[in-house]
């Protein structure tokens, strides 16, 4: 049984960072994509950044130069640094993992297991 569960969420001042940590059990697929999303009320569910097994990333436009996705195999945890953070961050962050597949993406349809969330809010 997959599981994924996040943490290291918080409430701070912008400009400040912020490291959220993803620690999965029983996923072992040698081909994968892990990623972090985030909702904020009333708003669609966004990708923020992605990684696949060949250590590709990919980042949404709006997070690109500020958060750093990362993951640590020997600690089954992924891994979301956040820098610069803005009051538009403020959102509940999402671990999720794709069923094996590893196309790097930030459609939230490729991917079959999520965790409970996080949440960040970013005061002005």
């Amino acid at each position: 049984q997959v599981q994924l569960v996040e943490s290291g969420g918080g409430s701070v001042q912008a400009g400040v960072s912020l490291r959220l940590s993803c620690v999965f059990s029983g996923y072992t697929f040698s081909r994968y994509c892990l990623a972090w999303f985030r909702q904020a009320p009333g708003k669609d569910r966004e990708g923020v950044a992605a990684i696949n097994a060949d250590g590709s990333t990919t980042y949404a436009d709006s997070v690109k130069g500020r958060f750093t996705i990362s993951l640590d195999n020997a600690k089954n945890t992924l891994y979301l640094q956040m820098n610069s953070l803005e009051p538009e961050d403020t959102a509940m962050y999402y671990c999720a993992a794709d069923p094996g597949v590893g196309l790097l993406g930030l459609q939230s349809y490729f991917f079959g297991y999520w965790g409970q969330g996080t949440q960040v809010t970013v005061s002005s």
